[in-house]
């Protein structure tokens, strides 16, 4: 997946597939056309590399100008649609194909015919890469089409979210499913800090750790924060209620997210039901949880070298560093066998390059 401004889109459709439409097109079109020297003229911005690809595709002769259109701001048409570029000159008893990268409700297209209608071209016709039949209003008859395609917002070959997106060389579409909810788990040193901040990042998910909550509750002395210190105070555990309320004013507090990684809990059986009675009265659910594994020898080293630049005492002492890999696995065996029986728990090889991890990662959360 990728994020363009405040937006995670999935992929759709690969390169290969896209010059295999292309070349669909401009195969069509040489059947027509090869006996004279048509005029292509692209549409801007959108166009520029459908008309680049398929200037290469088509072997006959013929001429390029470009126009230049628009109807778009963010993910939604204006319904305006603004000519930033005239029809090119001496196009009298010439044929003109206009070449547009995508036609859906027909606005654009409308205002090309308005324009060449004005002209004293021999016939022009119109071919779309893509085509969304399913909302175009069917006043024009779409003369070739590199595939259809169904009313989902997309980016990439040349269409942007706000001019990002354009120079990918494949077609993303606008993640639209269900909010993804991850529980994430890792020894100390396994990184999961570094990778919780990519998958934040990149999905656009919203990081709770449940230390940072507890935290800010208490530092900031709310309802909450006094409950729990009371408990904290008598040196007792807090109760899971206490937390999961905590949790929930976390998740109202960013209704915009497209989901969550929580960080720190559940720790046991008891709590990820909690957890997921509480999704469930909001209508989420918890879509994954991800262990990343490593080797213990791995991670002590890594945390006794951490402990000699941050100075950390319990990264600095071997036999603690072990205790607290021990207290993990207890914890977390339970909860391991508790998402396999959902089929949700995912472990993934927390060692190698970060780069590395992340990829690891993503494959599982872009297969959810």
């Amino acid at each position: 997946m990728i994020k363009l401004h405040d937006k995670v889109f999935k992929p759709y459709l690969g390169e290969a597939q896209i010059l295999a439409a292309v070349e669909k097109i401009a195969a069509e079109i040489a059947r027509d056309y090869q006996n004279e020297t048509p005029i292509f003229v692209g549409v801007l911005n959108g166009a520029f590399m459908f008309v680049s690809d398929f200037l290469k595709a088509y072997q006959h002769p013929c001429q390029v100008s470009f126009v230049r259109l628009s109807s778009y701001h963010g993910l939604t048409s204006t319904g305006i649609v603004e000519t930033l570029l005239d029809v090119p000159e001496d196009i009298d008893g010439r044929s003109v194909i206009i070449l547009e990268d995508v036609i859906d409700t027909g606005r654009t297209l409308k205002q090309l015919v308005h324009l060449f209608s004005q002209t004293n071209v021999k016939e022009f016709k119109i071919a779309s890469l893509f085509y969304k039949s399913d909302v175009y209003s069917g006043e024009y008859s779409i003369d070739y089409v590199g595939m259809e395609i169904p009313d989902n917002f997309i980016v990439g070959y040349g269409l942007d979210y706000n001019e990002l997106g354009r120079n990918l060389r494949e077609v993303y579409q606008l993640n639209q499913n269900n909010m993804i909810n991850l529980v994430l788990f890792g020894k100390p040193g396994a990184g999961k800090g570094t990778q919780a901040g990519f998958l934040k990042e990149n999905y656009n998910l919203k990081h709770i750790s449940t230390g940072d909550v507890f935290r800010y509750n208490i530092k900031n002395g709310t309802e909450l924060g006094k409950l729990a210190k009371s408990y904290i105070d008598r040196g007792d555990l807090v109760p899971d209620e206490v937390t999961i309320s905590m949790l929930k004013d976390e998740v109202d507090k960013n209704p915009d997210a497209a989901g969550f990684i929580f960080d720190g809990f559940p720790r046991t059986t008891a709590q990820a039901e909690a957890l997921d009675n509480f999704l469930e009265s909001k209508n989420m659910q918890i879509d994954a949880t991800i262990a990343l594994e490593a080797d213990d020898d791995v991670l002590v080293a890594r945390l006794l070298e951490r402990g000699k630049e941050s100075g950390r005492s319990d990264d600095q002492d071997e036999n603690k560093i072990r205790n607290r890999f021990d207290e993990y696995n207890e914890k977390t065996a339970p909860l391991r066998a508790y998402y396999e029986k959902q089929g949700k728990f995912h472990s993934v090889n927390g060692i190698g390059e970060i780069n590395q991890i992340t990829e690891r990662l993503s494959t599982v959360v872009n297969d959810l």
